[in-house]
């Protein structure tokens, strides 16, 4: 087998070339890294897309909560979801007021227990207007009685059936009632560096407001928050583009009056008063003048009349264009 022997010029690029490597290589290596901190404390918390799924799911609770509960309560009221958070147990327990109502829930079938607190500036309206009072806030802070923690049991079993309903399409669990805690049970209720997911709610009614919180352990927190990762905006997305063409197809079918109207022409109040039968009235507008084509009274088209077959036709010019105080008449009207 022969050699190849190489040439001056062949040898010289070759020798070009790895003092390139080189270089590049050393390049690399003066080169200064770049390391960016990292923060423990930030690790698994909730990202602002699961915050904003999260919202989204519970707006429909809370608006779902609003009929229910009014109706519970035979009065008006609104149920607006505040804020989604994520914290520890221990922090939540800090913010807590030193009186409060705080009910646990259980959650099947995953064993693990939630918590529903409620502002004594909402708890108290809500007994009296259940005992049949006007449901007006008490300017004093006391303990709940064992009355009216009978009472609020409704209003609890009334928040954990709303709360199934609305997430049964993501996660099917059942919330049920379990009893209210006392002081000495609240610590006991769940390890204090738990990470829970915190939901809060603002209640009104004309005579009081107050909130309403709702806390779900690392276990549902988790399970829902990977449902939603998974389904929930394919379901949003799918249900949108399903829904389009079915909205598409029902409004092709539904019928929308017409009609070719002449636009405005002054006449004299003496013309109108010598009109007789058989007399015609010229409006000042040429036979080769378009005239309008209205859809349900807004004015879209410009056309001419013309005949088809036996019936009146308009034939289309071009399309109007609507100013923005024409359009805002027709809404109003």
């Amino acid at each position: 087998m022969l050699e190849k022997v190489l040439d001056q010029k062949e040898i010289d690029a070759l020798f070009r070339a790895a003092q390139g490597k080189s270089q590049e290589g050393a390049a690399e290596e003066q080169a200064p890294r770049q390391i960016a901190p990292l923060n423990l404390d930030q690790a698994g918390r909730i990202s602002k897309n699961q915050v904003q799924s999260v919202s989204v799911l519970h707006d429909t609770f809370a608006r779902n909560l609003t009929h229910s509960l009014g109706a519970h309560l035979r009065v008006m009221l609104e149920v607006a979801l505040v804020s989604v958070e994520q914290l520890s147990y221990v922090e939540f327990l800090q913010r807590l007021p030193e009186i409060t109502y705080l009910a646990a829930m259980g959650i099947q079938p995953l064993g693990a227990r939630g918590a529903v607190q409620m502002d004594l500036s909402l708890a108290f309206p809500v007994v009296d207007l259940l005992l049949g009072g006007r449901g007006k806030a008490e300017a004093q802070t006391r303990e709940i009685t064992e009355i009216e923690e009978h009472v609020l049991e409704s209003v609890v079993k009334i928040i954990c059936r709303e709360l199934q309903a609305t997430w049964q399409p993501v996660l099917e669990l059942q919330f049920s009632f379990e009893q209210r805690q006392q002081q000495t049970q609240i610590m006991q209720l769940m390890p204090p560096n738990e990470k829970t997911l915190s939901l809060i709610f603002e209640i009104r009614t004309s005579e009081a407001r107050g909130l309403l919180n709702l806390v779900f352990p690392t276990a549902v927190s988790g399970a829902l928050l990977r449902k939603l990762s998974q389904q929930w905006s394919y379901q949003k997305r799918a249900a949108a583009s399903e829904g389009s063409p079915r909205l598409r197809d029902k409004l092709l079918d539904c019928p929308f009056p017409v009609e070719l109207t002449l636009p405005p022409t002054p006449v004299r109040v003496r013309e109108l008063l010598e009109l007789k039968a058989g007399q015609v009235l010229s409006l000042q507008h040429g036979i080769e003048d378009s005239v309008v084509f209205s859809v349900s009274g807004k004015k879209l088209f410009s056309a001419y009349p013309t005949r088809c077959k036996d019936m009146r036709g308009a034939q289309i010019q071009q399309r109007l264009q609507i100013s923005v105080s024409s359009e805002r008449e027709h809404r109003n009207r």
